[in-house]
């Protein structure tokens, strides 16, 4: 059997989050502690305390999600990875865990990622919309006339059927009524701080560059499946590869659907989620059912594994 772990997004974070980890297991107390003192702020207090509205600012849920996600797979002992995937911050996690980054580098990416993109979702205002039942070329051409009004593109292919547009407000309210006025079964605008994964990110973009530039990346271990492409970036791959997508997909689609499609081409039979949530569970079901799926995330989840 054939494992890939995938690691999740920014939306999958919960007020709790972590807590039962850290309280049972020593190492898990350990690497928040360090995470404290890498980030500068008490992440640990935040993730198992809120307020929500504070572990929601994209700063915050960042770290979070990445710390909690390589804290569970650190616990999971009796298993190691075949292949790996993260959704969108979700690549760090998967990037970390196939030894392309240690974790404090990984880790200061990430605060700055989130600072970033909140930074950029201020100054350019804008939002996305989940449409569920439209196929994706039809969604395409959608946001191709919609951008007659404003800025949108497609953000996420998620899951047959399942795809998040992004852009500015009245590029995506544009694309919103046109895609109910082609037959989408659920039109629903997302709340969130900024219209990631589309040009209003552009500005995240020099700066977080620089950030690359200067972290030392690795060669990976095992194969990781890059958001941008949904093809793999193998151990032969340069490690200036790996810089380049994560700076791409600050604007770029995230193609999880053809992502998982190809990891189960490549021979994954098995796919264990690792942080808060079950989102990409569920995705991956919607995928291809025939997968053996798994979850982990509380101290209970690492116990019945």
């Amino acid at each position: 059997m054939n494992t890939a772990y995938v690691y999740p997004g920014q939306g999958s974070q919960y007020v709790g989050m972590g807590r039962d980890l850290f309280e049972s297991y020593k190492e898990i107390n350990e690497l928040y502690l360090l995470s404290n003192e890498i980030l500068g702020f008490d992440i640990a207090k935040v993730s198992f305390e809120g307020p929500e509205e504070k572990l929601k600012q994209t700063n915050i849920t960042q770290p979070a999600i990445v710390i909690h996600s390589i804290a569970a797979t650190r616990l999971l002992k009796n298993s190691n990875a075949d292949f790996a995937a993260g959704h969108s911050l979700g690549e760090f996690s998967a990037l970390i865990y196939a030894g392309a980054l240690d974790f404090a580098d990984g880790l200061r990416l990430v605060q700055l990622r989130g600072e970033l993109m909140q930074k950029a979702g201020e100054e350019y205002k804008g939002t996305m919309a989940a449409i569920i039942g439209l196929d994706p070329a039809i969604l395409e051409e959608i946001c191709k006339d919609a951008a007659r009004d404003g800025i949108v593109q497609i953000a996420n292919i998620n899951s047959p059927g399942q795809i998040v547009i992004s852009g500015s407000i009245e590029g995506v309210k544009k694309a919103m009524a046109l895609a109910k006025g082609n037959g989408a079964k659920l039109v629903k605008e997302l709340v969130v701080h900024g219209a990631f994964h589309s040009p209003l990110m552009e500005s995240a973009k020099k700066d977080f560059k620089a950030a690359l530039d200067n972290t030392e990346f690795n060669k990976i271990r095992i194969p990781v499946y890059s958001n941008v492409t949904a093809k793999p970036i193998t151990k032969d791959s340069d490690p200036a590869v790996i810089k380049d997508t994560l700076y791409d997909q600050l604007t770029s689609s995230v193609l999880w659907q053809e992502s998982i499609v190809n990891m189960i081409s490549d021979g994954a039979t098995e796919f264990i989620e690792l942080g808060p949530g079950k989102v990409l569970q569920g995705l991956i079901k919607r995928i291809d059912g025939s997968v053996s799926i798994k979850g982990i995330d509380k101290a209970e989840d690492i116990n019945k594994f």
